[in-house]
């Protein structure tokens, strides 16, 4: 069994996808571009995007009562490989060791003119506190 994943505080698909589903006890999210769901405005700098995709994620994970600490594998994708080491500024920030498992991929272009889209999946683990 599958179950949508729908919120406002995230873009909305813009295709024949979902924000996110769940299922058998994983959740997949769709990949996220930096675009503010409340303003539509496209971040183009490289670490403001990033900080603004990883932001969309989180709405998703949270409608579902989870958090990027849930996050098990992500891939990143980018139209600019030498934005590298500015994109993981920030991804370093908003995730605690261990690390998600990642893949970073060049691509020429990404939707909407998009400088870095990133998807994940995630299931729901005990945190640091749960498990002392």
């Amino acid at each position: 069994m599958k179950k949508q994943l729908k919120t406002e505080n995230a873009p909305k698909a813009i295709g024949p996808y979902s924000q996110g589903i769940e299922s058998n006890g994983f959740t997949f999210i769709s990949g996220q571009i930096p675009l503010n769901p409340k303003t539509g405005e496209m971040k183009t700098d490289v670490k403001a995007a990033t900080a603004q995709v990883l932001d969309n994620m989180k709405a998703i994970l949270k409608s579902n009562g989870m958090t990027l600490d849930d996050v098990v594998k992500t891939t990143v994708f980018m139209t600019n490989l030498d934005d590298f080491p500015k994109m993981n500024e920030v991804y370093e920030t908003q995730f605690l060791p261990p690390y998600p498992a990642r893949s970073t991929i060049g691509v020429s272009a990404l939707p909407k003119g998009a400088v870095v889209e990133i998807e994940c999946i995630a299931t729901k683990t005990k945190t640091k506190k749960e498990k002392k």
